[in-house]
């Protein structure tokens, strides 16, 4: 089998941006990524010993000088003096934990700097997926894959429907990621880029992207759950000054984030991600505070990316239609829509210390979907108090 990741740069945007974040303003803090299968597999140790093999090879995985003079140029919100130190990154597969428990499902967990260890989610992700589907005996047949995507795009097309390839880290392989990624280049109006940085320089696509849940679940461990929203989007400012502005909204429930979404910040930022919940409802609540605060929300635009196919994305584009503009980030539906039942793997951050001599703090994930709680019970309803959210 060929290596799987073959650059540093086959990763998604966001977590170069959230590494320098990390640098800039909390350079000492250190976390815990924790792998959770939400399909319970079941694995071999023939599995195990492929993974193993294959993050293995990740310690020679390493920045090109064309992969940095790309990044620096198509990057202007990052300096290049972050580009040249990834070029001195290298990940290191021992400080990988990985084991089957005694009923063979995957554990993975790497602590590190929060800088580096946030490089590690997405590659790890990817791995898994492409392994899983080599050992149950899984192969795609293009054409079909492709068939599938013309009509997508078709779709798109006749809609005038804007959307960006945000499928990395459940890809069914890297094969059929490249095969979506230059149908897309080819035949797609409307797609405005990837979230893949390696896939944007080969295809001269905009890389795209901004911020994940980790970087609020970081703040809400850190500084309290009421003011985690507030922290986390004016650190993001004081980082990156007004670039990448499209704010996450539902890593402590939607609710909690439009409450603090203050006028500055609904000024400065671009608009919201949506990435959980009923997203109609999120729509209407979103225009009403934009209008509460002065700011008329057609100037807002809305960015969908929960578990979204073309025809959903459709709706909701049609229901946004004279209110506020909205796009869409799409990716398993693009990377992994080959006929068998794609990965439900996530990797989170499960817990931080601001330096090396204070204690650890678990870090947890509300969402709007009770099914992605992420995080003990304990914890979880502690975070439910503090934001005076009642329980089911």
């Amino acid at each position: 089998m060929s290596m799987i990741i073959k650059s540093i740069l086959d990763t998604d945007l966001y977590k170069f941006t959230t590494s320098y974040a990390y640098i800039k303003l909390f350079p000492y803090a250190i976390g815990t990524f924790s792998f959770k299968d939400r399909d319970e597999t079941v694995y071999s140790d023939d599995f195990l010993n492929a993974l193993k093999e294959e993050l293995n090879r990740l310690k020679g995985v390493c920045l090109t000088s064309d992969e940095l003079e790309y990044m620096s140029v198509n990057c202007r919100f990052m300096p290049r003096v972050y580009w040249e130190w990834l070029s001195s990154f290298r990940f290191n597969p021992e400080i990988i934990e990985v084991y089957l428990d005694k009923e063979r499902h995957l554990h993975i967990e790497i602590t590190d700097y929060l800088y580096k260890v946030t490089l590690y989610e997405v590659p790890i992700l990817a791995i898994v997926s492409e392994i899983k589907n080599l050992f149950f005996n899984q192969k795609p047949l293009k054409d079909e894959v492709l068939e599938k995507l013309a009509f997508k795009v078709e779709l798109s097309n006749l809609n005038a429907m804007p959307f960006s390839e945000f499928g990395t880290r459940r890809r069914f392989s890297f094969d059929v990621h490249d095969w979506v990624v230059d149908y897309l280049k080819k035949h797609s109006r409307y797609c405005t880029g990837t979230s893949n940085c390696y896939l944007a320089m080969k295809y001269k696509m905009r890389p795209m992207g901004t911020h994940p849940h980790e970087w609020f679940m970081f703040h809400g461990a850190q500084f309290g759950y009421k003011h985690a929203n507030y922290m986390a989007l004016e650190n993001w400012v004081n980082v990156y000054d007004g670039d990448l502005g499209t704010a996450l909204s539902d890593t402590y429930t939607s609710e909690s984030f439009l409450t603090n979404f203050s006028r500055k910040q609904a000024k400065l930022f671009d608009g919201v991600r949506c990435d959980s919940g009923d997203e109609l409802e999120f729509v209407d609540k979103l225009i009403d505070r934009y209008k509460e605060l002065g700011i008329d929300p057609a100037t807002k635009t809305i960015i969908f990316s929960n578990a979204l196919d073309f025809e959903k994305a459709l709706s909701l584009y049609k229901y946004c239609q004279g209110k506020i503009r909205c796009s869409f980030g799409i990716g398993t539906n693009l990377t992994n829509d080959t006929g068998y039942k794609p990965s439900n793997i996530v990797m989170k951050l499960s817990k931080c210390k601001m330096n090396a001599n204070q204690g650890w703090r678990e870090c947890i994930k509300l969402s709007d979907d009770m099914g992605k709680h992420m995080g003990s019970i304990t914890e979880v309803q502690a975070c439910m108090h503090e934001l005076r959210i009642e329980k089911d």
